[in-house]
């Protein structure tokens, strides 16, 4: 299942046209198949099209490597759901854009699960590395944020209770991110992950109605 995840490979050596960005997307498929410990230097090689002394000059060792591919994804995510939760939408459809787009990255048409890059790789490794557990805590922070900006713009609106503890309700929105990640690189289906992610949606909506009763 792991080599059904497709990686392409270009010709080693540091190209003419160097595009630091397109490197550290191919890295980041490098450590999403194999994880930080499992990928090695020559697979970091040949996903990027780089050698040892190109990749070292760029990016630092590999572990550099990693951090930058971790922070490029977060920054990545970010900005993606801002765009999806827009203020001109309703908050539960603004959320279904988001669950919706991150369930497209987790289960790639074709190709094997990979939920997501930062709690597929990061979590393991943040046991032992401090760093890398640092970008892990600043990259679930993020999103938290993400949609706690929009749950108060929701509340701004009328559409949930100002007594409503947005911060509480993010970290829900937040959760339900997470367990789409894990129980899409489980094996769950697209139908009922979606499922869920509408039932956790109809939850963090109902806020208003439930403490109206």
């Amino acid at each position: 299942m792991r080599d059904s995840i497709k990686i392409e490979k270009r010709a080693r050596g540091r190209p003419r046209a160097y595009d630091a960005d397109d490197a550290l997307g191919h890295a980041t498929d490098a450590f999403w198949l194999g994880g930080y410990s499992g990928t090695s230097l020559d697979a970091l090689s040949d996903a990027t099209g780089m050698n040892r002394p190109s990749l070292y000059a760029a990016f630092g060792d590999k572990h550099a490597l990693y951090l930058s591919t971790l922070e490029r994804y977060v920054e990545a995510g970010v900005q993606g759901m801002q765009l999806a939760l827009r203020d001109d939408i309703p908050l539960a459809q603004a959320l279904q854009r988001v669950y919706d787009a991150a369930l497209a990255l987790y289960l790639p048409a074709g190709e094997a699960p990979r939920g997501c890059f930062l709690i597929g790789t990061a979590v393991v490794e943040s046991k032992v590395d401090d760093e890398v557990r640092t970008r892990l805590a600043q990259g679930l922070k993020a999103f938290d944020r993400a949609f706690e900006k929009r749950i108060r713009r929701a509340q701004a609106d009328g559409e949930l209770s100002a007594d409503a503890d947005a911060t509480v309700l993010a970290r829900v929105a937040s959760a339900i991110l997470h367990s789409l990640a894990l129980r899409s690189r489980a094996g769950d289906s697209r139908a009922s992950l979606r499922a869920m992610a509408a039932q956790g949606i109809a939850l963090i909506c109902g806020t208003r109605k439930q403490l109206q009763k």
